[in-house]
C-alpha cells in the first residue's frame, strides 16, 4: 500500500512539472516572482539568460519523465528524484532572492523539493 503512495508521489511530481512547463508556461499564476506574467518574465526577474529558461525546462521535463518511467524501470527513480530535488533547491533560492516577494511564492517549489526527497530516500532505502 505504501508503495502505491510512492508511485503516486512520482506521478504528482511529474504532472506538476508538465503542467508548469508544458501546459501553462505562458499563463499567469499567483506563484510567479515579482508579478511576472509567464515563465519568460519570471526568469527575467531572476536576471537569468533565456538559455537558462530552456535548459531548466528541458532538465525538469526530462527528470519528470524519468520519474514516470521509473514506475517500470526502478533504477531511474533515485537519480531522477535527487536531480529534481537539486533543481527545486535552486527554485526555492531564486524565489527567496526576490526582494519584497511573499514567501508563499516559494511554497510550490519547496513542496516539490520535499516530495522529491521523500521519493528518493524511500527508493534508496528500499534498495539497501
Amino acid at each position: 500500500m505504501f508503495e502505491m503512495s510512492i508511485i503516486g508521489a512520482q506521478i504528482l511530481i511529474a504532472l506538476t512539472i508538465y503542467s508548469v512547463w508544458l501546459i501553462r508556461p505562458g499563463l499567469e499564476t499567483p506563484y510567479r516572482a515579482a508579478g511576472a506574467r509567464n515563465l519568460k518574465e519570471e526568469f527575467a526577474v531572476y536576471r537569468l539568460p533565456l538559455w537558462a529558461l530552456y535548459s531548466m525546462g528541458a532538465a525538469k521535463i526530462l527528470l519528470a519523465t524519468a520519474l514516470v518511467a521509473g514506475i517500470w524501470m526502478s533504477d531511474l527513480v533515485v537519480p531522477a528524484a535527487y536531480g529534481m530535488a537539486v533543481l527545486m533547491v535552486v527554485a526555492v533560492i531564486m524565489h527567496l532572492r526576490v526582494k519584497g516577494d511573499s514567501l508563499m511564492r516559494a511554497v510550490p517549489a519547496a513542496l516539490m523539493l520535499m516530495l522529491s526527497l521523500f521519493v528518493a530516500l524511500w527508493h534508496q532505502k528500499a534498495w539497501m
